[in-house]
């Protein structure tokens, strides 16, 4: 597996002109994304953390989260690279896409 590498600028502006347009925002103290996902009830949060646990497994980069009832709050940062990398873009891709 390829060692993850810091986004560059174009990467990363390429990026998170994509993603802030689906709700992440960028962090302000530290490199990193972050998104608030609300979901009908406490099993449908669960449900969705669970199965971003497995792509995250698979992945080998998990994220940042807390669960309260159908919300969750996921932060997203490689922290071997010490900033934003690809893997982050990708997981929350993912994470949009299982939310629906």
């Amino acid at each position: 597996m390829n060692k993850p590498e810091k986004l560059s600028d174009a990467q990363r502006s390429t990026a998170l002109a994509e993603l802030t347009a689906h709700g992440w925002q960028v962090g302000e103290d530290r490199d990193a994304i972050s998104k608030t996902f609300t979901f009908g009830d406490f099993n449908e949060a669960f449900g969705w953390m669970t199965r971003v646990a497995l792509i995250a497994e698979h992945m080998n980069h998990h994220p940042e989260w807390s669960n309260v009832y159908k919300t969750v709050k996921v932060t997203l940062s490689t922290h071997d690279v010490g900033g934003l990398s690809a893997l982050d873009i990708a997981m929350a891709t993912k994470m949009d896409r299982l939310a629906g």
